[in-house]
């Protein structure tokens, strides 16, 4: 379990050290995310959004994507995932890969790569690195696209004919089950049992965090669970932080870094993670104008720390008061009882918290443009 979570967000955090950190967080370069994005791509010396090109015009994901044609029309989540894929976005970056390209390049060769000389490295990365990057990315897509599968049991006839749910389902899992063994045989071919460990725990992880995550997000659970701050953290790390982490760390692992800079790329990747999570989380309760349709899970960040705040039972109760008559959630008068309390507040703290801890994680590191990359994404994901 994470320990003492409320401590973080004391005002031992603004010791002179930790202000030193916030100042360098607030003031790290480029808010514009978009070039924050392409100016890392230039420093690993291509576009991250081509990470997966290889494996999407193979000629077994060709065929895949022409049944995939057949969904057009219809509302199943797996073509908007497709579509993601095809016209990028500023949101849809694939920054897993990207981190772990520029952790390579800042890193560098580890003091016994002496075994490393048949590599020749490109941009200051190692190819072993490249297709690590492009291993974590697959991962994460197949991961992606199976959670776009749709519930049967909660079907209605607004949301399409159930045949095209059901042919969608099929495509869903057929595609992520391709995805993901494109990645394991990546994984086999980088032939470090270390690396092979670590990723293959990661997958483990996404799994374990994906099915409590499921759990949690739910009203019944929102009320009778005893979801805490500490098991929100513990399991978002799980599906959203622990790819990364270990990717990061794996990268230094095929670098020969010894353990203390694998250490500090895991540190790194994990406040990242967290830290771009809690953003997400955040971003409807900071900018949603009054009036607006507002969508938010029961489980996000500020809504858990709300809960923790005012109780189980006053949260019970407060629930009652902002359904409809229809006994559905105003998500409106609920966001607004949840800005009521500290909740909100208490999630910006502890996403600076990890913004800072990842900035101190890479210090460690020589002054290059990649770190400074990594020090200026990690200020992208933290900002409001």
């Amino acid at each position: 379990m994470v320990p003492t979570i409320w401590s973080r967000l004391s005002c031992k955090t603004l010791t002179s050290r930790g202000q030193r950190t916030l100042n360098l967080l607030s003031s790290s370069g480029p808010s514009n995310w978009t070039k924050v994005v392409s100016d890392a791509e230039r420093i690993v010396g291509y576009s991250t959004s081509f990470l997966n090109l290889r494996c999407l015009l193979s000629d077994e994901f060709s065929n895949i994507a022409m049944h995939v044609r057949r969904l057009i029309g219809t509302q199943h989540p797996l073509l908007n995932t497709a579509r993601g894929y095809v016209y990028d976005s500023k949101n849809n970056f694939q920054l897993r890969g990207l981190v772990v390209l520029l952790l390579s390049k800042a890193a560098g060769p580890g003091h016994t790569a002496s075994d490393l000389l048949d590599q020749d490295m490109v941009s200051g990365i190692y190819p072993s690195q490249r297709n690590l990057a492009e291993i974590t990315e697959l991962i994460h897509t197949a991961f992606v696209v199976h959670r776009g599968i749709v519930n049967l049991k909660e079907w209605t006839i607004s949301d399409g004919p159930l045949k095209d749910m059901q042919f969608g389902n099929k495509m869903a899992v057929l595609s992520g089950d391709f995805l993901l063994a494109n990645a394991c045989t990546g994984l086999a071919r980088l032939d470090n049992a270390k690396v092979f460990e670590l990723i293959s725990s990661a997958i483990g992880d996404l799994v374990q965090g994906i099915y409590h995550e499921n759990y949690n997000n739910t009203e019944d659970s929102s009320v009778t669970s005893d979801f805490d701050f500490a098991a929100w953290e513990e399991q978002r790390f799980l599906s959203h932080g622990a790819l990364l982490a270990k990717s990061c760390q794996a990268a230094m692992e095929l670098a020969k870094h010894d353990k203390e800079s694998q250490r500090l790329a895991y540190k790194y990747g994990k406040n990242l993670s967290l830290g771009h999570k809690l953003n997400s989380d955040l971003q409807p309760f900071l900018n949603s104008k009054a009036g607006e349709q507002v969508s938010f899970s029961l489980s996000a960040a500020p809504v858990v720390f709300h809960r923790q705040i005012v109780g189980p039972h006053k949260w019970h109760q407060q629930l009652q008061q902002v359904k409809t008559a229809r006994n559905e959630l105003d998500y409106s008068k609920l966001l607004a009882t949840v800005k009521s309390e500290r909740g909100v507040s208490s999630a910006v703290d502890l996403c600076r918290y990890h913004g800072n801890k990842a900035l101190e994680a890479i210090q460690a590191f020589p002054s290059s443009e990649a770190r400074s990359a990594l020090e200026n994404i990690a200020s992208a994901v933290t900002k409001f």
